[in-house]
């Protein structure tokens, strides 16, 4: 009897072997099978393979230990192939990196020409789509002609407390600059343009914001204080050709933005008036340096060397313009700077907003 019941226990053990070892082989061709389609099925319906493996792992676990090591086999193979499959798309990704960059819609860039035909190679100011649908030929936009006839010797006379308090905050920052720089009047004009160029984006920015929380129009002063940061940051990017700064040198550039902007900032905030009128003077003073500059320039002390190319297709010079002819149109930007900062500060003297008055939009 016993040996009746071991022998039908050893049947039974075999059967199961046989069936197991039918039930892995077949399992593990369906996944050989699986494995065998393409490399995109593989990426959409990747939760399905995945999902099979899980089932056979745990059906595995029940029928022996050479079942799970048959699934691991086929988990091989397949990493095998998805490695395969996915290894010709990144060699593709590497031959497209080295085409001409395109937009996201696969258009490549247009051809932007000056007036004669040259190619334009400027990408911080390019084309104007009116004149491209006029003239059919893309020509470049947001460059500009100087008014050179503004008035220089505009000066707000400090009147308030505020008014007093910006005034003298401008002049000591000058006596550092004075002292720093001395009569090196490119480095100088880098410094101060640094320091421009971030009131501008400051109160933009802040009237952005103040737009978004209150749903409601800015009159075109947020696209006109951008504008003058733009213009600011133009002439740094100019007087960068014609002043080599040394290493301290921009080490200290690094360091005023740093402390100006967090306290523009604040002072903004606080004050809009304020931050107004202080950039007001602080125009007044940059018109100072560049009438200085231009001193310097007709006593031959600084070199008159021809303009920088960028300068030429920016303020659209005569191509033998030459450094006095660009700290001219500077010195006119920044008259304009003045006036808009002052008129602006006005406004808010008035218990006005800004948005109450039209921007002076375009006028530089």
């Amino acid at each position: 009897m016993m040996m009746a019941s071991r022998g039908g226990g050893v049947k039974l053990a075999s059967s199961m072997m046989l069936v197991s070892r039918s039930f892995s082989t077949a399992i593990s061709r369906g996944i050989i099978a699986k494995e065998a389609v393409t490399a995109k099925a593989v990426e959409f319906h990747g939760d399905v393979v995945r999902k099979n493996i899980g089932e056979f792992w745990v059906r595995g676990s029940v029928f022996g230990v050479r079942h799970g090591s048959t699934m691991s086999f086929g988990e091989k193979d397949q990493q095998k192939v998805e490695m395969k499959q996915t290894q010709p798309v990144a060699e593709g990704g590497d031959k497209e990196e080295k085409k001409e960059i395109a937009s996201y819609w696969g258009v490549p860039p247009s051809r932007v020409t000056k007036e004669d035909g040259a190619e334009w190679k400027w990408n911080c100011f390019r084309i104007d789509p009116v004149l491209m649908v006029c003239s059919m030929k893309l020509k470049p936009w947001e460059t500009y002609s100087a008014d050179l006839s503004i008035d220089l010797k505009k000066h707000h006379v400090p009147a308030t407390f505020l008014d007093k308090m910006a005034y003298w905050m401008v002049k000591a920052l000058r006596f550092p600059t004075d002292l720093f720089f001395q009569r090196r009047y490119g480095c100088r004009a880098m410094m101060l343009e640094t320091v421009a160029a971030v009131p501008g984006m400051v109160g933009g920015m802040l009237l952005h914001c103040k737009s978004l929380r209150r749903f409601e129009h800015s009159g075109g002063w947020i696209k006109t204080l951008l504008d003058e940061a733009e213009n600011e940051r133009m002439h740094l990017m100019t007087f960068m050709e014609v002043a080599k700064p040394r290493w301290y040198e921009r080490a200290l550039v690094i360091t005023v933005q740093g402390v100006f902007l967090n306290a523009y900032f604040l002072g903004y905030i606080i004050s809009p008036k304020f931050a107004h009128r202080m950039v007001g003077y602080l125009e007044e003073e940059a018109i100072h340096s560049y009438t200085e500059f231009l001193k310097e320039l007709d006593k031959g002390n600084i070199e008159n060397v021809p303009a920088p190319a960028i300068a030429v297709d920016y303020w659209r010079l005569p191509p033998d313009a030459t450094l006095r002819d660009v700290v001219l149109v500077v010195r006119a930007d920044e008259a304009h700077h003045r006036d808009v900062n002052h008129f602006a500060s006005d406004i808010h003297y008035q218990g006005r907003e800004l948005k109450e008055a039209p921007a002076p939009i375009g006028y530089h």
